[in-house]
Parts: C-alpha cells; structure tokens; sequence
C-alpha cells in the first residue's frame, strides 16, 4: 500500500503517515522498482496503535517506549500502566490550573464590560490589564516553572 491508501485505511492524512514514519514508529519497505515507501497490513495495525495511544495522551516518544518494548518481545503493559499513573496526577492538576484561568477571565471580562478603551500613553500600556486586582494575579503565582512552560 502506498502513503495515501494506508492513509485512508486508517482516517488519518498522508503527513500524518509520514510524520510517523519520519519518527520511525512506522517502517515501511521501499519498492525497488520506483522508490515508494510500500506499507502492509501490518503498518495499519501499527497505526492504529498508535492512535489510540494519542488518544490515551501518550507522546510520540512514550509510543516509540512502547512500541520498541513490543518489537522485542516485552510486554509493554507494565511501562503503559506506569507511565499512566505517572501522567493523570499532572493532567488533573492541568484542569485545576485551567478551571482557575477560566475563572480569572471571567473575572476580567466581568469587570471591564462597562470600561472604556484606553490609549497607550508612556505610563499606561493597556488599562484593562493594568486594572486587573494584584490580588488575583499573586494568586496565579502558585504555578510551577513546568506550569508556565507550558502555558
């Protein structure tokens, strides 16, 4: 099969194929007639492995973790299980910093229905920002360096 039928064979688009194959969580054989990268049945199963680990949250890294555990015969249950209870803490943690940021925009947005736009003037760069309270600012300071890389 060619990129594109083993795209459609799986819903995905063909860059995605490629992405994967580039990652080398795919490895298709080339055809030694023109070139193409040739995929089986066996890559659309792969694929689809590696779709349902997207979904579960898992990084392309952490699928390459598992896939490799498998090629060589391992059960990658062990590594799955560990690297899930290892990520649900900080993905609950994630909606907790979220629900708070939505709440602060509702806030803000609350707060500044009723004020006028103002003009940059060398002391003032935007009023609705510079008139959200301190108080709910220092509490957004609780995050973690890791938090607001990621932000």
């Amino acid at each position: 099969m060619k990129v594109i039928d083993l795209a459609r064979r799986a819903g995905v688009t063909a860059e995605t194929v490629r992405h994967y194959t580039r990652e080398g969580l795919l490895a298709p054989e080339r055809n030694p007639d023109n070139g193409y990268q040739r995929y089986d049945s066996t890559d659309l199963e792969r694929l689809r492995f590696i779709q349902r680990s997207r979904t579960l949250g898992f990084s392309v890294a952490e699928i390459r973790q598992i896939l490799e555990h498998a090629d060589h015969g391992d059960s990658p249950c062990p590594l799955v299980r560990d690297l899930m209870a290892e990520r649900l803490p900080e993905i609950r943690a994630r909606i907790r910093e979220l629900e708070a940021l939505a709440s602060r925009m509702e806030q803000a947005l609350e707060a500044w229905s009723d004020m006028p736009d103002g003009t940059p003037d060398g002391h003032s760069l935007c009023r609705l920002i510079e008139s959200f309270p301190e108080s709910l600012a220092a509490e957004d300071d609780t995050t973690t360096p890791r938090q607001e890389a990621t932000s």
